[in-house]
């Protein structure tokens, strides 16, 4: 009969990893078990590596007040506030992400996805606090996977590289598609480039399991805060920082 339907999709915890954790020939399995919440709790590293991401994060916000450049409806700024604890949260999530999934991974591959990680912590701060993804966080992780990919080197896609090709040009640019009907910043062309990265750096399973979770994470905040009248139906929310958290949580799921 094969797996239920939401661990085909990979919204949830899955029993397959990367392969053995910290090189020691472990089962995946207990390795997660005991690294990531089981009888053994939580390592220091992964312990460390969420702090110093919840450092980052807070950083992150408070460079999303000063870059890039202001304009009048975005002013320079501001306090710290709900979004530098949310920016926080992703980052010590982010990272703990990096401890958790390539933690035996080869050192160019830990380089590529830490430094991937700390631009979407990054993305996520400056879009929630200006709406906009930066060219300069989203473009130059495209030739980075590419070489990974085609070299083979990506623990996320391994030699699935046609659905990696595919999920990156296809989704981006059919979700912006469908969303011009709704008017401009429905989805705009820097969620099109952060999605074309996140294609190429986790594939294509992880990629459309990440925009379910990103989608469904967009629909209980919208609904709460709509519901709360904290925003009205016209109010434009940055789409960027749940495709984010999504990415993240896909890989954090299917690793």
């Amino acid at each position: 009969m094969g797996p239920p339907r939401h661990r085909r999709l990979g919204l949830f915890p899955q029993d397959d990893r990367l392969g053995p954790a910290w090189g020691d020939g472990r089962d995946p399995r207990d390795a997660r078990r005991a690294g990531a919440g089981g009888g053994e709790g939580l390592s220091p590293l992964i312990v460390g590596l969420a702090v110093g991401g919840a450092i980052f994060g807070a950083l992150a916000d408070r460079l999303a007040v000063r870059w890039p450049e202001h304009d009048e409806e975005h002013p320079a700024g501001r306090a710290v506030g709900w979004r530098t604890v949310a920016t926080a949260a992703i980052g010590a999530f982010a990272f703990a992400v990096l401890g958790l999934r390539f933690g035996a991974a080869e050192l160019p591959v830990q380089v590529l996805f830490g430094a991937w990680f700390a631009c979407l912590v990054a993305g996520f701060a400056i879009d929630l606090d200006q709406r906009l993804l930066p060219d300069e966080l989203t473009i130059p992780v495209v030739p980075l996977a590419l070489l990974l990919d085609v070299t083979g080197h990506n623990p996320l896609v391994g030699g699935s590289l046609l659905g990696a090709l595919l999920v990156a040009a296809i989704v981006p640019i059919g979700l912006y598609l469908l969303s011009i009907p709704f008017g401009a910043g429905a989805f705009g062309i820097g969620d099109v480039k952060l999605l074309v990265g996140v294609g190429l750096m986790t594939g294509l399973t992880r990629t459309v399991a990440g925009l379910l979770a990103g989608l469904l994470a967009a629909g209980l905040v919208l609904a709460a805060l709509l519901a709360t009248r904290r925003i009205g139906r016209r109010t434009y929310v940055p789409f960027g920082p749940f495709l984010i958290f999504g990415a993240l949580w896909s890989i954090f799921v299917n690793g």
